[in-house]
């Protein structure tokens, strides 16, 4: 088939604008460019995708489901119905994450994702900081199952541990960093997150701070004498998990971070390193 006849089967199932998007990133081009090609024919393999991310996107599929990856950090990785789709948010965090282990240590250090999901935190630090020893925790085996193979896909070597959160940890790490399940019992979400993302990964308990309360208390068992702690939270979040902090490590700094749309949306903890 050719790039005008992919086209026109999508607009049967899309708004025009979603299927050559779709169509677009199957082919690694910009979709102003498809214009230039639409007497092109297309590899078969391209045209089985195409044709399944369409099916999956009229059932109401993410797009990142449909297509079965996402860039995250300029970065290529596998998700699927198993993990959770990685937000700019998170992006963020990484990024901010990776400028502290660059500010204030100096010695190779070991740091562990909790909750990795997909596992584009842990494997995105390890990408930009190789000589980072990272450890990749998850409860969920699918979700490993997703993070090994993004691994191999980036030829990253890390280590994989399954586990919720910090219970079952005993190594001590340098940087501990996660983006918990941190949405409320009762919290409205958009549907299609409600009725794809997987449940396990999106709640918290009834004030949605549940898994930082189990990571918070582990944290002297599992960090060494001088550590830094990195959260995605909620945008509402900030001053209830700011005060939890305070209480339990009164001699730390903590520093939130907003996101670029000025939501505070990051909290981090510094253990004698300020």
């Amino acid at each position: 088939m050719t790039v005008e006849e992919l086209l026109v089967l999508g607009k049967q199932h899309l708004h025009s604008d979603q299927a050559k998007l779709l169509l677009a990133t199957l082919l690694g081009k910009n979709p102003l460019e498809l214009l230039s090609y639409l007497s092109e024919d297309v590899e078969e393999e391209i045209v089985l995708k195409y044709q399944k991310a369409l099916e999956a996107l009229s059932k109401g599929k993410p797009i990142q489901y449909a297509l079965g990856t996402v860039n995250f950090y300029g970065l290529e990785f596998q998700v699927n119905e198993n993990v959770l789709i990685p937000r700019f948010e998170t992006e963020e965090l990484v990024e901010h994450t990776i400028s502290y282990i660059k500010q204030y240590f100096k010695e190779p250090i070991s740091l562990i994702d909790l909750g990795t999901g997909s596992g584009v935190i842990g494997l995105t630090i390890k990408k930009k900081c190789p000589s980072v020893s990272v450890t990749l925790l998850d409860i969920s085996e699918k979700a490993l199952e997703v993070a090994r193979k993004n691994s191999e896909n980036l030829e990253l070597d890390v280590t994989f541990q399954k586990g919720d959160m910090l219970e079952e940890v005993t190594q001590k790490y340098d940087v501990i960093i996660s983006n918990p399940p941190y949405i409320m019992e009762e919290e409205e979400i958009e549907q299609i997150v409600k009725d794809n993302e997987p449940s396990l990964a999106l709640y918290g308990g009834k004030d949605g701070l549940d898994s930082y309360r189990k990571i918070l208390s582990r944290v002297k068992n599992c960090t060494k004498e001088k550590y830094l702690l990195a959260f995605e939270i909620g945008a509402t979040q900030a001053e209830e998990l700011t005060t939890l902090v305070e209480k339990m490590f009164p001699e730390d700094k903590i520093e939130v971070k907003k996101d670029l749309q000025g939501r505070n949306r990051m909290l981090f903890v510094f253990h004698h390193l300020v």
